[in-house]
Order: C-alpha cells, then structure tokens, then sequence
C-alpha cells in the first residue's frame, strides 16, 4: 500500500497553513527554549494547542486574554536557527515577533530579576550579514518597544532600556575565560569594558539578526530579555533569579502583545 505523506508548508517548523485555522495570528512570541515557549503556551494564553515540535522549534496557538490569537514559538539557540525561523514565521503571515529572552547584564545598575528592552543591537553576527551588510542599522521597531517599556512600567518590573550586544557566541564571544577556552583572542580581550564604556547594557545571541531582518522584511521587531548573570560581578548565571527573571521578560511581552496583536 502506498503511502500519502504531505510535506508541511514551513518544512523547518513542521506546521502548515490550514494549521493556524480560519483566525490566523499576526503576532509571535519568540523564545530560544522550547520549554519557554512550552510554558508560555500552556500557563499564560488561553485555549492552548501544538502545533508542531520538529527539530526542537516548538510552536503553539493560543489566545491572549483579550481573545486574541498568538504564537507562542521556538527560535533555538543564535542567529543561525533564528534567522530559519522567522523566515518561515513571516511565510505563515506574522508582521510582529517579540523575542522573549535571558541575557547578562554588563551594566551595574541591570540586576539579576530585571529585564533588559533593547532599542538595537551592536550586532556581531554573521547570520546577519546574509541579510543586510555590517552598517545596516539592527534597530528594534519603536511603537512595539515603547509598547514594551510601557508594559513593564505598568507591571512594577525593573528594566533598563538600551542597546544589546548580539555575538554568536555564549563563551568566547562573550569574553567569558572560565570555558574549555581560557586563551581569548586578542579581539576579544576587555571587549566587555569597551562595550560597557559605550553603553551597551547586555549581551545575547539573537537580537541583531531579529532587527535586521524586521527592518529588510518589512516586520515589526522588538526583544525583551530577563537578566540572568550580572557580568560586573561573575562570569556565571545567577540561577536562583532565572525564574523571576523570565516570568518578568513574559509577563512584558504579553502584555505588549495585546497592543499589536
């Protein structure tokens, strides 16, 4: 007996078009961890249901409060995944990705608990040079990040708001010597200082690829992290405050949602 097997419409995300059924969202919650998108889907919307888990790049359909329909979707980890899975997304008709995030702060006064909202990204990445060259500006959208200051204001969530540094790398890009790599290139060595100096506020993985694309795609772009690790005191996460942290950057990032859904 033969079989009938269809190839989904977004191969990467493993869902189709007629999955999203006849209210398709608009809006996609980003997350680079299945299981926060997981948890996003199943404890903060309504009517919650998969879509898909291939390859690792969760997507679910759920409600805002409001009634809204949302995505609730996996990036994976750096540029690279990221830039396949918004590609994908704005295929299936999404004009608005919040990247929800965790991230260290290079910054004394963005505290562990906190969340970040980045207005742009010094971007280091070389996903991003695919989609537009080193000086196209990685700027975030600025209605959906001021949406998303508003929201933390609103929520009593401490935040800073500021430029992200976007590297493709969690050790040695982020001058991170207690590794399997102690020995830095000289590139590389005191490169958080000079970030600092410049008023860089934190470091992650996917922003400045996130920016780029919105801008060359024609979709509106913003990022919120919780802050993990306070690089002005340890080169490690402080995991007592990942929970607060990324309860804080989801809590945000839904309530910005109900704007632009």
């Amino acid at each position: 007996m033969a079989h009938n097997y269809s190839m989904p419409d977004f191969y990467h995300l493993g869902f189709s078009l007629h999955d999203l059924g006849e209210r398709r969202p608009t809006l996609a919650i980003l997350s680079g961890d299945p299981n926060r998108a997981s948890f996003i889907a199943q404890n903060m919307l309504e009517e919650p249901r998969t879509l898909s888990e291939n390859r690792g790049l969760n997507s679910y359909l759920g409600l805002l409060p409001s009634g809204k329909p949302i995505l609730s979707a996996t990036s994976g980890m750096g540029a690279p995944s990221l830039s396949i899975v918004v590609n994908e997304l704005v295929q299936a008709g999404i004009r608005t990705i919040i990247r929800v995030g965790t991230s260290g702060s290079i910054q004394e006064e963005l505290k562990p608990g906190m969340v970040a909202i980045s207005k742009g990204a010094l971007c280091r990445q070389g996903a991003a040079n695919d989609i537009a060259p080193p000086e196209y500006p990685a700027s975030a959208d600025p209605f959906l990040t001021v949406a998303l200051v508003e929201a933390a204001q609103k929520l009593g969530v401490g935040y800073a708001l500021g430029i992200t540094a976007s590297v493709d790398t969690f050790y040695e890009g982020q001058e991170r010597t207690g590794s399997a790599n102690p020995h830095l290139m000289r590139s590389l060595q005191g490169i958080t200082e000079e970030y600092r100096n410049l008023r860089v506020i934190n470091y992650e993985m996917e922003a400045g690829t996130l920016f780029k694309m919105g801008n060359v795609y024609g979709f509106a772009a913003a990022c919120v992290c919780g802050i993990i690790a306070q690089r002005t005191r340890d080169e490690k996460p402080v995991l007592e405050a990942k929970a607060t942290a990324v309860q804080h950057a989801v809590e945000v990032a839904l309530a910005a949602a109900e704007q632009f859904a």
